[in-house]
């Protein structure tokens, strides 16, 4: 049995994942943490993570950015592994992350849904085959309207996929509307797209001469993301120190 702590316990996907992992006898949660609480919850909730006394095998973490840092340090303290699943990281953040992981299991992914994961390897095998060929690389992603930060950890994550294979040599775009010019061959230009209850929506598109392919993929459900960080979690439970990503999860 994988005992975990659910940071981010009362937002949604929080108690999504809590309704999973209800129904799992592989997994329990021990504890929750989160600034708001109101009882609905069978496991005690804490304010802060500085708070939590109980002993588990793992965090799963859906919060927010600035509760990032204190849940890194406390990681590290008590050497519980991590998935850490909160998007909008600075930069600063992300090297304390990196730095975290030579001191504690760390699985760090902007998506844990098996499809998009599939989707990272897909668009290597076709960056290499069509950018050499001139197709232009856009993102389009779209979310609900109560999200924060634009745009997505995936769309990035799907870029960086994306720049990794051509050697990064393509520069982002964010904002077209501030110049007026040309666009470049070397660039992947990003649009984040905010409106109603869209859990998730990619489109990755290759526009060449004549043709255009468009990679997709639809979240119907924030239940994807839930199975794929308690899928995450029983994997992280008793690893060594180091860096992970979902892709370690699925070739398991």
């Amino acid at each position: 049995m994988t005992r975990v702590i659910m940071h981010g316990c009362n937002g949604k996907m929080g108690q999504t994942i809590s309704g999973l992992i209800a129904a799992d006898e592989e997994i329990e949660i021990v504890a929750g943490v989160d600034a708001y609480d109101d009882g609905r919850n069978s496991y005690p909730v804490f304010h802060t993570i500085e708070e939590c006394d109980v002993a588990a095998d793992a965090v799963i973490d859906f919060s927010a950015a600035p509760a990032v840092d204190s849940l890194i340090a406390y990681c590290v303290e008590k050497q519980i592994p991590c998935v850490l699943c909160t998007t909008g990281l600075s930069e600063e953040q992300i090297a304390k992350v990196e730095e975290a992981s030579g001191k504690v299991a760390i699985l760090k992914s902007a998506n844990m849904s098996l499809g998009i994961n599939m989707l990272l390897k897909l668009l290597k095998d076709a960056a290499s085959i069509l950018a050499p060929a001139g197709f232009d690389i856009e993102i389009v992603e779209k979310h609900h309207n109560q999200k924060v930060d634009a745009p997505s950890g995936t769309a990035l994550a799907l870029a960086d996929s994306i720049n990794e294979e051509l050697e990064h040599s393509y520069d982002y775009v964010y904002d077209r509307s501030q110049t007026r010019q040309k666009r470049t061959p070397k660039e992947i230009g990003i649009s984040a797209v905010r409106g109603g209850t869209i859990v998730g929506d990619h489109d990755v598109i290759f526009a060449g001469a004549d043709e255009v392919i468009t990679f997709s993929h639809r979240a119907y459900s924030k239940a994807v993301f839930g199975k794929g960080a308690i899928q995450a979690a029983k994997f992280l439970a008793g690893k060594p120190a180091g860096m992970y990503n979902m892709g370690d999860v699925v070739e398991n």
